[in-house]
């Protein structure tokens, strides 16, 4: 007779975690971003040969820096909107020679980026 009893308490024990479990999509969830916030006119301001000092004033200083490529910058972007909404943005930065070389990403590369700034 315990036996019965003690199986009873845990089969409620174990119905009552498994239907409350199910309750998570319930909760309400914050919208979270992360990262480097760029548009794509933030963008079309870049052009070859800008120095790095001239990059973090139109972009801001990226959120990833690589710690082993110092010419490689990385401005990356995700924001979650729920359980399966995120959306995620990348934009690859590179250098040579303290000078801006190229860029790559989910940002279109601005039509006169290979038109230097005057100097």
């Amino acid at each position: 007779m315990q036996s019965l009893k003690t199986f009873s308490l845990w089969l409620i024990v174990a119905l009552t975690l498994s239907t409350t479990a199910g309750c998570s999509s319930w909760v309400y969830r914050i919208n979270i971003p992360q990262g480097n916030f760029l548009e794509q006119s933030d963008v079309e301001k870049l052009r070859v040969n800008m120095t790095r000092e001239q990059v973090i004033y139109v972009l801001g200083r990226p959120i990833a820096e690589d710690a082993f490529d110092n010419n490689t910058w990385r401005y990356v972007y995700s924001f979650n909107k729920g359980r399966k909404n995120e959306q995620h943005k990348s934009l690859v930065i590179k250098f040579e020679n303290e000078k801006l070389v190229s860029i790559s990403g989910d940002y279109d590369q601005p039509e006169n980026f290979n038109t230097p700034l005057e100097q």
